[in-house]
């Protein structure tokens, strides 16, 4: 008798476990290079020309979330859901703690002022829902986010933050 109330009890919480099971997005890759945030909807009307556009104020901010290791960029690869992507083709290191705000349009890299350009004024992240990936050099998964407009931008302004 004891074993007919055991056994719907056990069935019951492994259903409760299979509910709440973390989304697939939320598996943790092993990196120390994470992204932050992404600033997915440029501020003001999209527009792609290099001269006078606002590619520039669409961002992705990557973060070195080591405590010790400083990790160089070279080699990495942003890529979206539809296979637009940067690779980081020249040295830029991330202290611990370290980040940089890789940008849409034409500008000068700095390593002391964070960012990097993609010398290229076409937006690479939809306006509605998109996949961010950050590929290792070899083309592992260091982290991923799927995003959509109305489930992650609660308060509408086109910014997701996604590891503090």
């Amino acid at each position: 008798m004891h074993i007919r109330h055991v056994l719907p009890v056990v069935a019951v919480a492994g259903a409760l476990a299979a509910v709440t099971a973390a989304p697939a997005q939320a598996t943790e890759y092993s990196s120390a290079l994470k992204v932050k945030g992404v600033q997915y909807d440029a501020p003001g009307p999209d527009s792609n020309r290099c001269s006078g556009g606002n590619t520039k104020d669409e961002y992705l901010t990557i973060k070195n979330y080591s405590r010790t290791a400083t990790v160089d960029l070279k080699g990495y690869v942003v890529r979206d859901a539809t296979g637009n992507k940067f690779t980081f083709t020249a040295t830029h290191r991330l202290e611990p703690g370290d980040y940089v705000k890789l940008r849409g349009g034409r500008g000068t890299n700095s390593d002391a002022g964070n960012v990097v350009y993609r010398q290229n004024c076409n937006f690479i992240w939809n306006n509605d829902k998109d996949t961010i990936y950050l590929l290792k050099p070899g083309g592992a998964r260091a982290d991923v986010h799927s995003y959509t407009k109305s489930a992650n931008d609660r308060d509408g302004n086109g910014y997701i933050t996604y590891h503090g």
